[in-house]
């Protein structure tokens, strides 16, 4: 086999791995419902998921050193904090980050 060919293949399965690992939750959801508290647990996930992302940037690490705190990431937090405490819309919270991050760079 070619080398060519091992690396089409391996593509196409590691597509298809990723491929099925995404669809079949939405495929056995469908056939079974999940009891309330699992539901309840999941509606957590997406603030872990943007608490993760926030708190990852909000500090420059370089080895051998302790974290910086980015004063441009911290800054923009706080209407983009704001905003999301007031419209509760993942949406908006992030189009409000993004532009007050982007108003903060062309500042400073």
């Amino acid at each position: 086999m070619s080398s060519f060919n091992y690396v089409l293949l391996t593509i196409i399965g590691c597509g298809f791995a990723m491929w099925l690992s995404k669809v079949l939750p939405f495929i056995l959801l469908k056939k079974f419902s999940l009891p309330a508290i699992v539901i309840e647990y999941l509606s957590f996930v997406p603030i872990v998921i943007m608490s993760a992302l926030w708190f990852s940037q909000l500090f420059t690490q370089h080895l051998g050193h302790l974290p910086n705190i980015n004063w441009e990431n911290l800054l923009a937090s706080l209407p983009t904090l704001i905003s999301a405490i007031i419209s509760k819309n993942l949406l908006v919270t992030v189009i409000v980050g993004i532009i007050s991050l982007a108003l903060i760079r062309m500042v400073i």
